[in-house]
């Protein structure tokens, strides 16, 4: 009989979840080691894919006349672009980095060297995210169909703001336990097409049932705010700070820790 957590295939069938285990843990310490400057640069990058996604993602639900579902799932899909290019072009995404717990758990990452890459990239994502929001509003995308894109982009945003902090923690949590997922399934994987299917259906679930991603609102509220909507600093920090929380428990605890725990902790 064969071994279930063995591969028996490599390149056609997916890696099992203890192999994917360690091909996190692996990467975790990879990322963990890279060098500032990278870290950095590709932290930005991934600001600026995300707000990709985001940008997508307004302009599909705006005038869509399917009704709240099936527009907010439509949006899902279209968001997906974000992680898709986070993860197969290459890019350090501080949601998608809680995942390095795992390294850290083993005491294969220090808990200071966690924290310089939380650090590091969750500042590279956030000002990628605002350069975006900043060339949005200068690139006019924001007058399509006379002006709707802009009342999307501000809606969106004055309902993030105005979230209840309990509730911005827990969707933050929901949402990166789903953002977590995700990454984990690209780790099954052997292809690019693979990659992109295991993405998109957590990614999509967790836009369409309102979920709270940190990095996301680091593009959504700034641009919202340029379009016009009645947010400020305040706002923006009182939707912010819950969902980063949120984001790390969801990422760090109910993936991360909850995996480490099944496959790598030492018996």
């Amino acid at each position: 009989m064969s071994d279930p957590s063995h591969n028996p295939v490599p390149g056609i069938d997916a890696y099992a979840p203890a192999e994917i285990a360690l091909r996190v843990e692996n990467a975790g310490v990879a990322k963990a080691a890279l060098p500032a400057l990278s870290t950095f640069v590709l932290a930005l990058l991934a600001g600026a894919f995300i707000a990709f996604g985001g940008m997508l993602f307004t302009l599909a639900v705006t005038d869509s006349g399917l009704g709240l579902g099936p527009a907010r799932l439509l949006g899902g899909v279209a968001f997906s672009l974000g992680l898709i290019l986070v993860v197969v072009a290459g890019a350090e995404l501080f949601t998608g980095n809680n995942l390095i717990v795992m390294a850290w758990a083993d005491a294969k990452v220090s808990t200071a060297a966690l924290l310089r890459n939380w650090s590091i990239v969750f500042i590279g994502n956030v000002i990628g995210g605002f350069a975006m929001a900043v060339l949005m509003a200068l690139s006019g995308t924001l007058d399509l169909g006379g002006g709707a894109v802009a009342k999307t982009a501000i809606a969106i945003a004055e309902a993030k703001v105005n979230l209840p902090p309990p509730q911005a923690f827990v969707r933050g949590l929901l949402c990166n336990a789903l953002v977590c997922l995700a990454v984990w399934l690209c780790f099954a994987a052997h292809s690019v097409s693979s990659k992109i299917l295991a993405i998109v259906f957590p990614i999509a679930a967790f836009v369409a049932l309102g979920f709270e991603h940190s990095i996301a609102n680091a593009y959504l509220i700034p641009v919202g705010y340029l379009a016009g909507a009645n947010v400020g600093v305040d706002g923006f920090l009182a939707n912010m700070i819950p969902v980063t929380a949120g984001n790390i428990v969801g990422g760090s605890v109910f993936v991360a820790l909850v995996y480490w725990l099944v496959y790598l902790r030492k018996k």
